[in-house]
């Protein structure tokens, strides 16, 4: 009796030290989420009002929004694609100022684009939750520089009394020391409305009487503290009202979503889960025929979003290609394949060696031992890992139990949205359509495409195909593209045939033949290295491409130049070759490429790009080039540049999706550093299907 009082006495002490761990662990995770209201300032970068601060918003955070800041209008967006780095762009709009040279044209108001940068160099998260956050900032640091300044600032944030304090300095624009205060009293309130309520003061350190290119009515300052009031709810929507310059109300909103880390904004309840039953290891013989298992097995595979092409049995030895068309990341097609052979294999199969292909690539494969199955995936993992994709057995060495035949005819419709910015007659132009693409594979090998572009609605049509102020100096192998989408409401934008080749060892070869965009056709060939387990590739591609008429589908061996402000046609016969680098650098997620070569208007030198990428799937990339050509704009040399955003579309789907949404944009429309378009780079198809 006294060792069970003993025994129930250790017992009840145990479970007692459980629950005393566990409300610490709730303590540690209510702190570690518990955080203060996150503002963007009026040029959209985190802070108040006007003056920024050296908080950030959580990693993979985008937002969007707008303002009236007398005596300007704001359009404006801002991305966090690292912890410690913050970017903003700012469409700043000057109400009642006529632009100088377009705006009686229809350019209308004068307006600036201005890109802000701020980097961190302290935040809470690294360690210091009880040191101020310190981060060095740049406005408009790139194009006009018309709002250009250049700052230092630190902020303090104390939780416990819903309040945080910043001071800072800066040049230029903003001249000297400001500040700024926020205080959310009712942050701890049960009331929904009250709770989201913050009081904010700045000190506006803004030159506005002196600085040059302020708006002519935004100069008379009355006071430089600003007032206001900021609404915050859910870290979503922000609504502010504030003072400027203590002579004019303000009002500004944007919505906010950590996109990079978003697992959607619905559940995958459409996802079949992971094969579980009906189990079966029967082996094969007459109580399971092997036609039978092959039917078993397609029908298991198709249930799990994955299609199965080929069986092949050899001895004891069982082979599979199997096509993912579903999932983003390899360790979920991993892990629906590993439970689909665990619950039906037959007993008497001693290894499986599963081959994913990809748009006609044998891009990895893997071998799993029967007896293997049965462990946990991280054992498997190191047991079978990935490899280089292996040749099936030959027809007279196996028995072929299952072949399927990929589809001649899917179809695929979306649509598309181009925009302009800064034309003559107008801010923004666009064009607004569908995009529809049959596609397939001839012959089981040689993949087409078609797609066809109808255009709704656009307003390009008085656009200029050539600018003004700066007239392209080089061959005009890029800046007339308006041209193709003023010229046909109905448009053929590809129309290509491609076949890819697995060499052997990591080397992969590829051809492509066609209409490979809107304004190119021709041909093109890559050859690419790219081992299993390598977060390096070097390859090679070289086209030779024509240029297409702007309507119809022929060819024309003349390209548009300017000589001497006069535009002739020259002869053009498009050259493109390039030696290409890819690294991955894991521990900060992100993708490098430089390629080294000769560009389409036979400038040569090289374009390099960095994508970061987050756990959901959306990659956010920078490029820029450096080549020989001498294009000369506002009278300095421009190197093409720009971004693209990739989205994962099953962000908004109730199932798993491999396509994305895609936008990008150059600073400029230019000659300089443009590249055609070939059909599927090898890269990006086994990339995808090894990540």
């Amino acid at each position: 009796m006294k060792k069970v009082l003993i025994f129930l006495s250790l017992m009840g002490g145990l479970v007692a030290s459980i629950f005393d761990d566990l409300e610490v662990v709730e303590q540690v995770n209510k702190e570690i989420n518990d955080h203060l209201p996150f503002f963007y300032n009026a040029s959209f970068v985190g802070g108040y009002l006007n003056m920024p601060s050296a908080r950030m918003a959580p990693c993979g955070t985008i937002a969007f929004g707008g303002g009236v800041v007398p005596p300007y209008n704001l359009y404006a967006a801002n991305f966090q694609p690292f912890d410690h780095i913050e970017l903003a762009a700012n469409y700043r709009v000057f109400r009642g100022v006529l632009e100088g040279t377009f705006g009686k044209e229809g350019f209308g108001d004068d307006a600036d684009r201005v890109g802000n940068i701020k980097i961190s160099f302290l935040l809470p998260t690294d360690g210091f939750p009880s040191l101020p956050s310190f981060a060095v900032g740049a406005d408009d640091f790139f194009g006009s520089k018309r709002f250009n300044a250049q700052y230092v600032v630190a902020t303090q944030q104390w939780r416990e009394y819903n309040f945080e304090c910043t001071l800072g300095w800066g040049r230029k624009r903003i001249d000297g020391v400001f500040g700024g205060l926020a205080w959310t009293p009712f942050r701890q309130s049960c009331i929904p409305v009250l709770k989201d309520i913050s009081l904010i003061a700045e000190y506006d350190a803004i030159n506005y009487k002196h600085h040059i290119h302020e708006h002519p009515s935004g100069r008379n300052v009355k006071s430089r503290v600003n007032g206001g009031i900021s609404y915050v709810v859910g870290d979503t929507l922000q609504l502010t009202i504030n003072s400027v310059r203590g002579e004019k109300i303000a009002a500004t909103g944007s919505i906010r979503y950590p996109l990079g880390s978003t697992e959607g904004l619905f559940p995958k309840v459409d996802d079949a889960g992971t094969y579980v039953s009906p189990v079966d290891r029967e082996s094969l013989g007459v109580c399971r025929p092997e036609c039978d298992f092959a039917q078993e097995l397609a029908y298991a595979f198709g249930e799990q979003g994955l299609d199965l092409y080929r069986v092949t049995l050899n001895g004891n030895e069982l082979w599979l290609k199997v096509i993912n068309n579903r999932y983003r990341e390899e360790a979920v097609v991993r892990e629906r394949i590993e439970h689909v052979l665990a619950a039906i294999t037959p007993s008497n199969i001693c290894t499986t060696t599963v081959v994913l292909e990809a748009d006609g690539i044998p891009c990895q494969s893997y071998t799993f031992r029967t007896e293997d199955l049965c462990r946990s995936q991280y054992e498997l993992e190191t047991l079978s890992p990935m490899k280089e994709a292996c040749c099936f057995p030959g027809m007279y060495d196996a028995a072929l139990l299952f072949k399927r035949n990929k589809e001649v005819w899917t179809f695929t419709a979306r649509p598309y949205l181009i925009t302009f910015f800064g034309g003559a007659k107008g801010k923004v132009k666009y064009d607004v359509g569908v995009l529809a693409s049959p596609e397939g594979y001839l012959f089981d090998e040689v993949y087409y495409k078609l797609q066809l572009g109808y255009s709704i609605s656009a307003s390009t049509q008085d656009l200029s195909a050539q600018d003004r102020l700066n007239p392209s100096k080089i061959d005009n192998v890029r800046s007339d593209s308006i041209k193709y989408y003023q010229a046909n409401t109905f448009s053929v934008q590809q129309a290509y045939l491609q076949k890819s080749f697995a060499l052997s060892k990591g080397w992969f070869y590829r051809i492509a033949g066609g209409y490979f965009e809107p304004a190119y056709g021709g041909g093109a060939a890559e050859l690419l290295y790219y081992p299993v387990g390598s977060n390096f590739a070097i390859g090679a591609d070289f086209a030779c491409v024509l240029k297409r008429r702007y309507h119809g589908i022929a060819f024309t061996k003349k390209v548009r130049k300017v000589e001497h402000d006069e535009a002739e046609f020259v002869h053009f016969i498009g050259i493109q070759y390039f030696l290409d680098l890819y690294y991955e650098y894991a521990p900060l997620s992100l993708d490098f490429k430089l390629s080294m070569g000769q560009f389409l208007a036979k400038d040569k030198g090289a374009r390099i790009e960095m994508t970061r990428y987050f756990s959901s799937g959306l990659r956010f990339s920078l490029w820029y080039t450096w080549t020989t050509a001498n294009d000369i704009v506002n009278g300095s040399r421009y190197q093409d540049k720009g971004f693209v955003f990739l989205i994962p579309l099953d962000i908004f789907l109730k199932q798993s999706s491999r396509n994305y949404v895609g936008y990008a944009m150059s600073a400029w429309l230019r000659d300089v550093g443009a590249q055609a378009l070939t059909g599927k780079e090898l890269h990006n198809t086994i990339y995808n299907e090894r990540h």
